[in-house]
């Protein structure tokens, strides 16, 4: 089971398709609004110096952007 986090704001495209991504593998995953949430955007920023989304944590190793190659590689896929 990965823990698997996702910083995302409601317009941006990479963001829904990494969440389509985790949903057509079964994965369970937590979603951080940064555009609503500004706790949310101070940690996404603490932990990634990004300001840019999605920022995804898998298990403690963070990506920027989306990446389904890397994605599949950080969860087994």
């Amino acid at each position: 089971m990965h823990t698997i986090t996702i910083y995302s704001t409601p317009s941006c495209v990479y963001c829904k398709l990494a969440k389509d991504f985790f949903k057509k593998h079964g994965f369970q995953y937590t979603e951080k609004d940064v555009q609503s949430d500004l706790s949310a955007r101070e940690e996404m920023i603490h932990k990634s110096g990004q300001l840019g989304v999605p920022v995804i944590d898998i298990d403690g190793t963070l990506l920027v952007g989306f990446d389904a190659r890397r994605l599949s590689e950080l969860l087994g896929v």
